[in-house]
């Protein structure tokens, strides 16, 4: 009987074996509860002929729990020591596949047409390392991978800026731009004692189900982004003051206010208070004008 990886005395076990000592740069906090792991994995709604793309498997908790329900599971871990506790832990699984390098760094697309079969069900499954977690996630969304969605784990403070709606606090450039991509949903608050070490913050899963289209269309995408992060330059500014200074030596002060007007912006409103198909329509005249 195979003893599962994601129990305190487990863990311990297996890192004292190893002699294992965790690095704070890494973000390394390994999850020791089973049933929550079993639930991000209910959450990913695999099924037996699905593909399973993770991030920072860790010793392989969250890893040996996909490998139980997908059909092939592919896992990027970057600190080189954990190979061979990977290789022990999954050694079960042999339709698991651990590469050795930084997500951040490597062509996915390239991968997921190696390692999977053409039009699998695929989805990325992981308890994101904190400090890289929106890098990531733009990174899988923007290069438009062939994948249904994932499910991930967070910083709660981070998986509430994602699902955030307009006027209120967490509302920002991030919640626009994985909410142009996806369906953003926080589907369970995770508390800081289940995993070893212990971080300093609460978690959540958020699970971000690809759109088939983003939910506006826009002249020029790299712009609208550009136009949105702009917008919330200094939250404290209104729109007006904040894309005054983004255009500052493109255009002048009246004729941003005008793009505004045109655009039944009032100027004084601040970029939280808008929502998506607003700033569709306000990077696009702004483009138009500035492409004259």
């Amino acid at each position: 009987m195979i003893k599962d990886i994601a129990t305190p005395l487990r863990t311990k076990a297996i890192l004292e074996k190893h002699g294992f000592s965790f690095k704070k740069s890494l973000g390394q906090n390994f999850l020791i509860d089973l049933n929550i792991l079993n639930r991000i994995v209910d959450f990913a709604e695999l099924t037996e002929n699905s593909g399973a793309i993770e991030i920072g498997p860790g010793i392989g908790a969250l890893t040996e729990q996909l490998a139980k329900r997908a059909k092939k599971v592919v896992a990027f871990e970057i600190d080189g020591r954990l190979l061979p506790i990977l290789k022990e832990t999954l050694n079960p699984y042999p339709h698991v596949k651990v590469i050795h390098n930084d997500v951040l760094k490597v062509n996915v697309s390239e991968v997921i047409k190696s390692e999977f079969e053409a039009d699998q069900d695929l989805m990325v499954v992981a308890n994101l390392p904190y400090y890289v977690t929106t890098p990531i996630i733009m990174k899988l969304l923007s290069e438009r991978l062939p994948i249904r969605g994932m499910v991930v784990m967070l910083q709660k403070e981070v998986a509430d800026r994602i699902s955030a709606s307009p006027g209120t606090k967490d509302y920002g450039s991030l919640s626009i731009a994985i909410q142009y991509y996806t369906n953003a949903k926080t589907v369970m608050i995770v508390p800081k004692t289940v995993f070893m070490p212990q971080p300093n913050v609460d978690s959540a899963v958020i699970r971000l189900t690809r759109r088939e289209k983003p939910p506006v269309e826009v002249v020029n995408e790299e712009f609208f982004f550009e136009v949105v992060r702009a917008s919330f330059a200094q939250r404290r500014k209104t729109i007006f003051n904040n894309l005054a200074s983004f255009f500052n030596g493109q255009l002048e002060k009246k004729q941003v206010e005008e793009v505004l007007v045109y655009a039944q912006i009032d100027p004084k409103r601040r970029g939280e208070t808008l929502a998506i198909q607003e700033f569709a329509v306000l990077s696009d005249h702004f483009y138009k004008i500035i492409s004259e």
